[in-house]
């Protein structure tokens, strides 16, 4: 039962504090930090699994602990603002392969002070670019027009890669657009969080018409924060 226990001073080793919310269940949780229900209810005696309530704080065991990874891994803990797809950019790795890493870890929810297995580097650096995963539908000439690149600098900044055979989830970097690569009469502008073709023509001035014109090939209902897309002087 639920009576304000306090367990963020007494979680013992091996396991770290949670705070329960809607909809959890000791079965969830087992699953999300790969660990079990048994395991669960071991480190939290006298916790009722039938009468959860949110805001209640347990312990959870099973989190990888330093030493514990796999070997080609190391562990990572969950801070604020983490995504498989930053720690994959972030690490020079993939999405795919901090997912092997971490059976059953639900890449959509994350827990700050969460311990996951990172693998070591496995995709090519980026410098000066930005990563790219590969979505359903994807060809390089489409993602070449959409971040204003071309696609041999694309295959060039991705050795190895076959243009004929891309895979969801493949991360990939796109290199940044060369200097001067808008047309006269327009300059470069990179989209930020919250961007729309309607909210940068109204920034400046000018009509959504005029920005598609100016960006042939950018898809406006598929922007992506660090593209890079060419704004029409007013």
């Amino acid at each position: 039962m639920y009576d304000g226990y306090d367990v963020y001073q007494t979680c013992p080793s091996g396991t770290q504090p949670y705070t329960i919310r809607a909809g959890d269940t000791y079965f969830s949780l087992a699953i999300r930090f790969n660990t079990t229900v048994a395991a669960i209810m071991a480190a939290n005696p006298g916790v009722n699994p039938d009468r959860l309530m949110i805001g209640q704080r347990i312990c959870i065991p099973g989190a990888p602990m330093p030493g514990e990874c796999p070997m080609g891994t190391q562990p990572y803990i969950i801070q604020a603002g983490d995504t498989f797809f930053s720690l994959a950019a972030r690490f020079n790795t993939t999405v795919a392969a901090i997912m092997a890493a971490n059976p059953n870890v639900d890449p959509n929810r994350l827990m700050i002070g969460q311990r996951i297995c990172i693998p070591r580097p496995g995709v090519p650096a980026c410098p000066g670019g930005q990563f790219y995963t590969i979505r359903s539908g994807d060809t390089l000439f489409a993602i070449a027009n959409r971040f204003n690149v071309t696609v041999a600098a694309i295959i060039a900044a991705n050795p190895g890669i076959d243009p004929n055979s891309l895979r969801v989830g493949q991360i990939i970097c796109i290199p940044a657009p060369p200097q001067g690569a808008c047309p006269s009469g327009s300059s470069e502008y990179v989209i930020r969080a919250g961007d729309t073709f309607f909210s940068i023509a109204a920034r400046f001035n000018i009509s959504v018409q005029a920005l598609i014109d100016a960006n042939p090939g950018v898809n406006p209902d598929a922007l992506q924060i660090g593209q890079v897309i060419c704004v029409p002087r007013a």
